[in-house]
């Protein structure tokens, strides 16, 4: 009888490492001509065109089409840039997601920035596959000029529902700036549950990088709760430069998400005063 109990604990203990397990399969990136899995007489362009009606593909087997349907910015109504006049697309990055214990699929389409705008415009779209392929939501998720799913793309927080990682970025000649919204699936909506922000640079005399991960742990809550750690690392590259070189060294910045009846709420401030810090090192 011990031993049942014991194997049912470790079981319990080992569930957060099972989901991350779970949700090991990555993004793909189908052409937009292939067929659906499960559905050979649609294709991920038939998907497409629910965002972009009149995307088709040229000579060249690109796909080109006009602006996309409106659609809200994951950080409400006052974020985001305007589309391109034009959209153009080789492929699209495609992720399984699972979403209140039902398989959905994920698509993210970059569509680039448009001629008044730094900033970019990447559409996030949810389907569903089980019958007649339906849109169920699109946001834009671009916060920069070039935006994608995290790799991992997606975080399981709990045995029914993942949640998304996509990042955007721009670099300069010795600076990488990168924005990673991390996206809550509830209900078939997309919601923001917080934006990150790291900053990188590899100057003469040293290297100073900000790698995130995220961890989930199982807390009796609906969804579990998330812990953010940016370790902040820098490294003298050995170079004979005009400025001194600072000590290497290393540190974690660490916060956790808790779900709180009807949203995730963290338990501090610490990532929002690393990217006030990071403002002033622009």
């Amino acid at each position: 009888m011990s031993s049942i109990l014991l194997r049912f604990i470790f079981a319990c203990l080992l569930l957060p490492y099972l989901w991350t397990a779970a949700g090991a399969q990555g993004v793909s990136f189908p052409d937009l001509g292939s067929a659906v899995p499960g559905h050979e007489d649609k294709t991920y362009l038939d998907l497409a065109r629910m965002i972009i009606p009149d995307l088709a593909a040229d000579k060249n087997g690109f796909y080109r089409g006009s602006r996309p349907v409106e659609m809200r910015h994951i950080e409400g109504s006052d974020s985001g840039g305007l589309p391109p006049e034009t959209s153009g697309l080789s492929n699209a990055a495609a992720l399984d997601i699972k979403a209140g214990g039902k398989d959905r699929l994920a698509m993210l389409f970059d569509l680039g920035s448009s001629s008044d705008s730094a900033e970019g415009f990447a559409v996030l779209a949810l389907y569903d596959l089980a019958g007649k392929p339906r849109l169920l939501d699109v946001v834009n998720v671009a916060v920069d000029r070039s935006t994608s799913f995290s790799e991992p793309g997606k975080l399981p927080i709990g045995p029914s529902d993942d949640a998304i990682i996509t990042l955007s970025t721009h670099f300069n000649s010795s600076q990488g700036y990168t924005s990673t919204p991390l996206i809550l699936v509830r209900d078939d909506r997309f919601e923001l549950i917080d934006m990150i922000y790291t900053f990188n640079e590899n100057l003469c005399a040293y290297t100073r990088t900000q790698e995130l991960a995220f961890q989930t742990v199982a807390d009796g809550q609906p969804y579990a709760a998330i812990k953010a750690t940016v370790t902040d690392a820098t490294v003298p590259n050995g170079e004979s430069c005009d400025d001194q070189a600072p000590k290497a060294s290393s540190r974690d910045i660490s916060l956790t998400y808790h779900w709180d009846r009807a949203a995730y709420v963290k338990d501090s401030d610490a990532l929002d005063k690393l990217a006030a810090e990071n403002a002033n090192r622009f």
